[in-house]
């Protein structure tokens, strides 16, 4: 009888556990019913399996995960591109209409189908890349029907196998255009309707809020992480993107699974989400795209902050699938180290997308990782935009295959 399903010999190994991207050169990993059976030197592995496959010496990593993507909407905004390129503010564009408003437009008219298809299309580009988990956030739809058939898609996502999925009711995004004038009864529709059918179904994980200058205010954002709370589920915030309104700090009070942004966040919150072990999600894309100035790394690693990247995959901030390009620009603009970077996208980002058994290669632990035409996983940073991955595995399954044959590092 074999030992394993599949074994995976001459690699050299990143298990990405423990605060350290050390790897260990002519290693195995061996693969039985799905979860990491053997992790270790190649010649102390059992032999016998069903399936074996010679990495070739290329670097071998937990499968990636983006702990912030809003993956399912409709339509685009390319045509606000030109206009916020050209110096125009996003939020006065979103002020007219513009912005979370439009993109809410074009998912209430798109099709079941149509969205699951286009949120497919992204998953598997970023699939390509070695990313096997990804938080989903709901956010456009901002009617109670629209926001659990966006949390229902993202379940489908993993219910098909295209890839694992954390999901987040957000339907704290914006204040829908039919509620312009009655902010108090969209919330009211948030905190008595949408949470408790979220909750009733076990469509999410975690409610998030936008918390922020033109989004929402911190008291307002407090009433629905609470009733989130009372109902069973985790709470995460996009806070300080803009404006400092104490956010992270009521994220600390309440155990959140992550702050996200912080581009504008005081010393003092941040000293506030050391204190609670609260992950700080950081958002290349959304920071480029907006021209801000990224926050500083060493702010966070000085008050011993763990650091997440994510891709903020949306159709206004941040249109981008590629993770490893966030991480190479975090660290380029924030200062975050390379080895930060790789955690950051790795068991970092699954303790932050609420998925704290993936994101590294430990005995028993789902069997998700990927293997890259390179040796040495700093590349994964050094480059500006990533090559698909040589190999993707989920589950112990090859999912994405990369006739790679002449590696440009």
């Amino acid at each position: 009888m074999n030992q394993y399903d599949l074994l995976i010999r001459n690699a050299v190994v990143y298990p990405c556990v423990d605060d350290s991207t050390q790897g260990y050169p002519l290693a195995a990993l061996g693969v039985l019913n799905g979860k990491v059976a053997y992790l270790g030197p190649e010649e102390e592995a059992p032999v016998g399996a069903s399936a074996v496959v010679d990495a070739g010496g290329r670097a071998l990593l937990p499968g990636l995960v983006d702990p912030h993507t809003h993956l399912v909407f409709g339509g685009s905004r390319v045509s606000e591109f030109a206009r916020r390129m050209a110096g125009e503010d996003y939020r006065a564009i979103a002020a007219e209409g513009g912005g979370i408003a439009s993109t809410v437009r074009q998912t209430r008219a798109e099709s079941d189908e149509g969205l699951f298809e286009s949120a497919k299309r992204r998953a598997l580009s970023m699939r390509r890349r070695g990313v096997t988990c990804v938080e989903v956030k709901s956010g456009y739809g901002l009617s109670l029907k629209d926001e659990l058939r966006s949390l229902r898609i993202a379940q489908k996502l993993e219910e098909q196998g295209v890839i694992r999925t954390s999901a987040t009711f957000l339907g704290a995004h914006s204040i829908p255009p039919e509620y312009r004038d009655d902010r108090e009864g969209y919330l009211d529709l948030v905190v008595n309707e949408m949470l408790p059918a979220v909750a009733a179904e076990g469509l999410a994980l975690a409610c998030d809020v936008y918390c922020d200058d033109g989004a929402f205010t911190l008291k307002e954002s407090e009433r629905v992480w609470d009733a989130a709370l009372a109902l069973g589920l985790r709470v995460r915030g996009h806070v300080g993107q803009f404006c400092d309104l104490g956010g992270a700090g009521a994220l600390a009070d309440r155990n959140a699974l992550s702050a996200d942004h912080l581009e504008a966040v005081s010393d003092a919150q941040i000293e506030r989400l050391a204190q609670a072990d609260v992950s700080a999600v950081l958002l290349p894309g959304a920071w480029r795209t907006l021209r801000q100035q990224a926050p500083e790394a060493e702010r966070f690693r000085r008050a011993g902050v763990r650091l997440a990247v994510g891709t903020d995959l949306n159709p206004g901030t941040s249109p981008c699938p590629d993770l490893p390009l966030c991480a190479a620009l975090a660290v380029r603009d924030a200062g975050v180290t390379p080895s930060e970077a790789i955690l950051g996208i790795t068991a970092n980002s699954a303790t932050a997308a609420g998925k704290p058994e993936l994101g590294t290669l430990r005995v028993g632990q789902p069997a998700d990782f990927a293997i890259y035409p390179f040796q040495d996983a700093n590349t994964l940073v050094y480059t500006l935009g990533s090559d698909p991955a040589w190999q993707v595995y989920l589950n112990g399954n090859l999912v994405e295959s990369s006739a790679e044959s002449h590696p440009l590092w």
